[in-house]
């Protein structure tokens, strides 16, 4: 019963991290009437819970293999208490950007469940229920639909406070409800680290996650500020737009992981990557929201897709040091949500106008179809034929270890 209970408890608690991660963001023109936040330093804030959601899903990743999913999560969930109480308290810029550091570790947690569920469910799985546990994105849909909504009726500090009992709550589930008998691997940090970095796999598989994730991400934390100043929209309005695009992102995500168990994860993955091209294409050159609108949605729909996928190939290729590589391929799909805003900002600062920062992804995004091929081209994997591709991954395995 434990067992079957940890893929809904994960995934409901990665939700609330992800719930804790965004709230900067999403409350940001709420904060601005009270806070005096410098025009040039805007991305700066939005960015900087991604900084330590990117950098500890290496050792949350590792931990949980050593400890387990329950104990991490509960630890995690404890120390958010910290940060969100300061930032409801927060009187100036420098207090939001500390406080907004630790806000990341509500982003770090999606390392946790990535490594411990595969360990209860067959290869031939990993990709839907990866995907599955990927759902718990929505946490920043449903931060950024409703704190504004929220912080309307109460005011955006006492908007925040209301998360530290969410964090208690769930802090105390993981406890109770976590498995305590959950397999363990205790193989040094470093020494798998040695292990896997020589391997081009972990760094191909980190740099399209670099995109795919970092786009979501970007868009997640770019568009509710974005969408106020540059379109004149409603601050909820915006809240709601920004939620459907997290929205169409999340549900892309089980759904790639399970097309990953049907067919050709290569394949898939060019297809994620030509979509984002045409998107971000779109995006350069779109000149009023309709179209702009039309590019976004080819964004969450083909970075939903990716993230899915690539979950999917992980697992076959590194299972004794899944935790390390997960960690690694989440972190730098975490770092890509940094860099994008801070990018964009100052292309606009520059040039008045953000379409050289869209076409720069258009053009990564095309990059990364042609190494898909090749490594298609140089592997030929194929998940119909479990047999031969579970040799190979034991294969790099033991080469590895």
């Amino acid at each position: 019963m434990i067992k079957k209970a940890q893929l809904p408890l994960q995934t409901l608690s990665l939700v609330l991290g992800f719930m804790v991660w965004v709230i900067l963001s999403s409350l940001l023109p709420f904060i601005q009437e009270d806070i005096a936040i410098p025009a040039d330093k805007v991305a700066i804030l939005t960015a900087i819970p991604v900084v330590l959601g990117s950098i500890l899903r290496i050792p949350l990743g590792y931990y949980t293999n050593v400890i387990g999913a329950r104990w991490v999560f509960a630890v995690s969930f404890l120390v958010l208490l910290f940060p969100v109480y300061y930032i409801s308290e927060a009187s100036s810029y420098t207090d939001l950007i500390i406080g907004g550091i630790f806000l990341g570790i509500g982003g770090a947690v999606f390392s946790v469940g990535v490594t411990s569920l595969p360990k209860y469910y067959p290869k031939e799985r990993h990709g839907f229920v990866n995907g599955v546990y990927g759902m718990g994105n929505m946490g920043t849909a449903v931060t950024t639909f409703a704190a504004p909504v929220l912080a309307t009726q109460l005011g955006w500090a006492a908007t925040v406070k209301l998360y530290l009992v969410l964090l208690l709550v769930f802090a105390l589930l993981n406890i109770v409800l976590g498995d305590r008998k959950e397999p363990r691997v205790k193989t040094p940090l470093m020494e798998q680290i040695k292990g896997v970095y020589k391997n081009e796999k972990l760094w191909l598989f980190s740099f399209f996650y670099f995109i795919t994730f970092g786009a979501f991400v970007a868009f997640t934390v770019f568009l509710p500020n974005f969408l106020v100043t540059n379109f004149g929209l409603e601050k909820v309005d915006a809240g709601t737009r920004t939620a459907i695009f997290i929205a169409i992102a999340t549900f892309g995500r089980p759904t790639g992981g399970w097309l990953g168990d049907i067919f050709n994860a290569y394949k898939l993955m060019m297809g994620v990557f030509v979509g984002l091209t045409i998107s971000a294409i779109i995006l350069a050159f779109s000149p009023s929201i309709g179209l702009y609108t039309v590019g976004c949605l080819g964004v969450a729909v083909s970075a939903g897709l990716g993230n899915g996928v690539l979950f999917k190939l992980v697992p076959q290729y590194f299972t004794e040091q899944a935790g390390t590589v997960n960690g690694i391929v989440s972190m730098m799909g975490g770092l890509g949500g940094f860099f994008p805003p801070l990018m964009l900002s100052s292309i606009y600062a520059i040039t008045g106008q953000y379409s050289i920062g869209f076409m720069a992804l258009s053009q990564v995004s095309l990059a990364s179809v042609i190494l898909v091929v090749w490594m298609y081209v140089s592997n030929k994997p194929t998940t119909k034929d479990n047999g031969k591709h579970q040799q190979e991954a034991n294969g790099m395995n033991a080469s590895l270890s």
